[in-house]
């Protein structure tokens, strides 16, 4: 990852499409939300497949299969195979085949996603803890999942199963609002056993290995809308990421970002992924993107000029960045940011 990126977005003289081989797209919040295809999504998609761009798709839901998601995308104008869908339950399958012996049972509290990538390791989904299951795996099994699969959880682990979770985002978004996720769940097993699970999902190394053992990626982008999964996880892989603000994330979540969550790149949608980016410069302490210049005055983020509100972002990322260095920026960015409409 460029280091700059570190301290402020980078820019990029080639458009996105073209300077990296593979985008490792989240869904929700990027692609999606509620279903439906976020504003823009389907046409920039094909036109970065057009310009020879893979197209991966990485979620840190497990619920949904591989074909589920595929079926989904193919429906709403974004054509897509079943191997172009990376999970966390892929990823959870993999390190817990990896810890067990081939053919073990292992006890699912979630849905089919976890069952079709056990089955895709040779490990046999079970339902209770009396089939002498060899692990626990835990992943997100939708509104629905019945109360009794967490006793069956604790009832294993009590007797010293292994216990592993696909991934542990405490929210996802839903068509009504945000709604708990699988993280909430986990929460449940671990207050009730005391135990610590294995984790695969974002924005941990086991993931970011299956994206790109699946893909054979070698210059991935990972784009995403959350900080704490999609952008630490390229982060901690060692790649550089492009944060879209059509999601959870908004601007002044952004100005706070700590080193491992602040992206290379900024934009306002998947149309990023088509263009070049511009260049944040520094000198004397003030930082300048497009029209604008922000620098620090005081306890504030001060912020001049005119232009694009994302061009001033830009800006605004390079002056809190640089101020917080290895912490989190704590200035008032309120006036900056209502100047730029965010």
């Amino acid at each position: 990852m460029s280091q700059q990126g570190v301290n402020r977005p980078s820019g990029s003289t080639r458009a996105l499409s073209e300077a990296y081989d593979t985008a490792l797209l989240d869904l929700d919040g990027v692609v999606y939300a509620g279903g439906e295809a976020i504003a823009h999504a389907v046409a920039s998609l094909a036109d970065a497949r057009q310009q020879g761009m893979h197209l991966a798709y990485v979620t840190n839901n497990a619920l949904r299969t591989p074909d589920a998601v595929a079926t989904h995308l193919t429906e709403l104008g974004i054509p897509t195979e079943a191997g172009d869908v990376i999970n966390s339950a892929q990823a959870v399958a993999r390190l817990i085949s990896e810890q067990v012996p081939p053919g073990s049972r292992v006890l699912v509290v979630g849905g089919d996603g976890l069952r079709v990538a056990l089955r895709e390791r040779g490990l046999v989904p079970v339902e209770s803890a009396d089939d002498d299951p060899a692990a626990v795996v835990q992943g997100y099994g939708g509104p629905e999942l019945p109360w009794g699969r967490f006793a069956e959880a604790c009832y294993a682990i009590a007797r010293g199963v292994s216990w592993y979770a696909s991934n542990t985002d405490l929210t996802i978004p839903s068509a009504r609002g945000i709604a708990p996720g699988n993280g909430a769940a986990v929460e449940v097993v671990r207050i009730a056993t005391g135990a610590e699970p294995q984790i695969a999902g974002k924005p941990l190394p086991p993931m970011h290995r299956e994206t790109i053992l699946r893909t054979g990626a070698e210059r991935p982008l990972v784009v995403g809308d959350r900080l704490d999964t999609d952008i630490e996880g390229a982060f901690n892989g060692g790649v550089d990421s492009l944060l879209v603000l059509t999601g959870v994330t908004d601007a002044a979540q952004l100005l706070a970002a700590v080193p491992q969550h602040r992206p290379t790149y900024v934009d306002a949608d998947l149309r990023g992924m088509l263009t070049g980016q511009p260049e944040v410069s520094e000198r004397d302490g003030v930082f300048g993107c497009g029209g604008w210049t922000a620098a620090v005055r005081g306890e504030e983020l001060a912020l001049d000029g005119d232009g694009d509100p994302l061009d001033g972002l830009r800006a605004l990322c390079g002056a809190a960045w640089t101020d917080a260095g290895d912490g989190s920026c704590t200035l008032d960015a309120a006036k900056a940011l209502a100047r730029l409409g965010l």
